[in-house]
């Protein structure tokens, strides 16, 4: 019988099948090898103003402290626990930096297994400010639209057991395509400064978990994975080191489930 995930000696919130969790993942008390699928999107690094958290630390330290935490997440994943990574492909703030690269390669020092990438393509420049030098080959910048889901397993891609599947052909054949286009999530919305989109943790979990299965989002934030979580039928646990994030997420699970 598989081990159900249990949650230990934490500040915890709960909603139905979710558990919120106001800790830092490095110390959070989660049963090892009990986790199906992962799915986040971790800081970027980007001086990013969260509340309890620094966004802007040497590089090296970075990657680091991305190494410590993939490290624990491999821990908490049972043998065929997936794992999608949503990354910038690169940043040229404070340095230019090869950040999904160098994520990849640290993931595979812990063990992870790559299997796939998606682009998640935002659909939308309107943002940009920065060009570098303008119409002069000095030196221009060229900044792709673009962020990236990386997609690992821990020891074996097939899921070992059986389970129900709720993917829509049309949406399956339309998913393993690997260009997403989706609008990114309004900050002010979920009171939050670096939300992704609901759509984008709802195909991951679709493609990639059965119904029931236990999902876990490290860097949770305003809840967007575990709303996903919700809406699925599946198990969700976050972890996110502030607990006023911690609340903000447990609000939008009772406000949109109760919708329902």
């Amino acid at each position: 019988m598989e081990r159900e995930a249990k949650v230990s000696n934490e500040k915890a919130l709960y909603f139905k099948d979710v558990i919120i969790i106001n800790s830092n993942i490095l110390n959070a008390k989660i049963d090892k090898n009990t986790i199906d699928l992962i799915v986040t999107s971790s800081p970027y690094n980007l001086d990013i103003n969260y509340k309890s958290s620094n966004d802007n630390i040497d590089y090296n330290e970075y990657l680091l402290f991305s190494k410590q935490w993939m490290e624990i997440c491999y821990d908490l994943g049972k043998d065929d626990c997936r794992f999608c990574l949503n990354v910038p492909l690169d940043k040229n703030k404070n340095g230019h930096q090869s950040v999904y690269a160098d994520l990849i390669g640290v993931a595979k020092k812990v063990k992870w297994n790559y299997f796939t990438s998606i682009v998640w393509n935002e659909g939308n420049i309107s943002r940009r400010t920065a060009w570098g030098s303008w119409l002069s080959a000095s030196s221009p910048y060229v900044i792709a639209p673009v962020e990236m889901i990386a997609v690992f397993y821990k020891k074996q891609w097939k899921k070992k057991g059986h389970g129900t599947s709720d993917i829509k052909r049309g949406d399956f054949m339309s998913w393993t395509n690997g260009v997403w286009t989706l609008n990114g999530e309004s900050k002010k919305r979920v009171s939050h400064p670096a939300p992704f989109p609901l759509e984008l943790p709802k195909r991951c979990i679709q493609l990639f978990s059965y119904v029931n299965d236990t999902i876990l989002d490290p860097f949770s934030g305003s809840g967007t994975t575990l709303l996903a979580c919700s809406l699925l039928n599946r198990k969700g646990i976050g972890v996110d080191i502030d607990a006023g994030y911690c609340q903000a997420a447990l609000k939008r699970l009772e406000h949109r489930m109760g919708d329902l």
